[in-house]
């Protein structure tokens, strides 16, 4: 496969769906994940340093880059591949992660249960995106 065949369109559509996604879900969520990790949330948070920013949209490029080749190798096509491929990599990839994060690190279920929710809600724009717009 050639780089041709991916639609750098549609990867950087992922990539931005995935930062609204995530930005979104911890708005959400930020509060409780702090009092999961012991943080006192404070009245007003600071703002996020401009490298953690950067970081998380480069994590979120090489993501949607991944999944844009492994959808072509696999010649996805339609909603249903798209959806079952970003089950398929959410419970092979952040869950199992994640469960060992709770088993070995003692990491709170309802944390972890947080941080997989925001990576399903990502895999599953993302395969969608890049599986749909090709």
């Amino acid at each position: 496969m050639a780089m041709a065949d991916l639609n750098l369109l549609a990867v950087a559509a992922a990539i931005v769906a995935a930062f609204v996604i995530s930005s979104t879900w911890y708005s959400v969520f930020g509060t409780r994940m702090l009092e999961l990790r012991g943080i006192a949330p404070t009245q007003e948070q600071d703002p996020l340093p401009g490298w953690k920013v950067a970081v998380e949209v480069v994590r979120s490029a090489i993501v949607a880059l991944a999944i844009a080749v492994g959808a072509s190798l696999l010649d996805l096509r339609g909603v249903r591949d798209a959806l079952l491929a970003g089950v398929v990599v959410w419970i092979a990839f952040p869950v199992v992660l994640l469960a060992g994060s709770v088993i070995w690190e003692d990491v709170p279920t309802k944390l972890a249960a947080i941080h997989s929710g925001d990576w399903l809600l990502k895999l599953l724009a993302i395969t969608t995106i890049v599986t749909l717009w090709r």
